[in-house]
């Protein structure tokens, strides 16, 4: 059952769980992927970035709004990779965490009640959500982009580990 606090415990974490992984490693680990079409990091990063400047927050005040429009912005789920790397992947971790705190301070601001749970907006692709479901969505989505990571790193090994292949489940997707 979703509860706004539990899931402020996962969003507040997420920035820490970032920079206590990737803070100052090598560019191996920082910039290679699983193949083409897939993201590094360094990519991920700089999505959860695009989110919390265009996606989860703005969505959350659409929602709450009293517009007669509630229909949510299209998110590029891929303008991270129209960017440069001109940035270290720690100034991105460094602006992710600033990003975060503060949607998370304005989301705090915006004393939700469980009643706001049930309003609605309307998504592109989705249709009609409301914001607990959005509320949700980010959370897990913070999850499945730390496991996204992890499985990413780990695949650099993939060849190494030999034998023990056959016990390391992050290695088999």
């Amino acid at each position: 059952m979703f509860d706004l606090n539990k899931s402020l415990e996962i969003l507040n974490r997420t920035p820490a769980v970032l920079e206590a992984l990737l803070s100052d490693i090598s560019e191996t680990w920082v910039f290679n992927n699983e193949g083409p079409g897939t993201w590094s990091p360094y990519d991920i990063v700089g999505h959860l970035i695009h989110g919390e400047r265009t996606d989860w927050l703005v969505r959350t005040k659409i929602i709450l709004s009293e517009a007669a429009d509630n229909t949510f912005e299209p998110f590029d789920r891929f303008a991270q990779l129209a960017s440069g790397k001109d940035k270290s992947l720690n100034a991105l971790l460094s602006e992710f965490r600033k990003l975060r705190m503060e949607n998370i301070a304005e989301l705090k601001s915006l004393q939700i009640k469980d009643a706001n749970l049930s309003e609605k907006g309307t998504h592109p692709e989705l249709g009609e959500v409301d914001l607990r479901q959005l509320l949700s969505s980010w959370v897990v989505h913070d999850l499945g982009h730390l496991s996204q990571i992890s499985r990413v790193m780990a695949k650099q090994y993939k060849t190494e580990v030999g034998p023990w292949k056959a016990y390391l489940g992050i290695l088999k997707r």
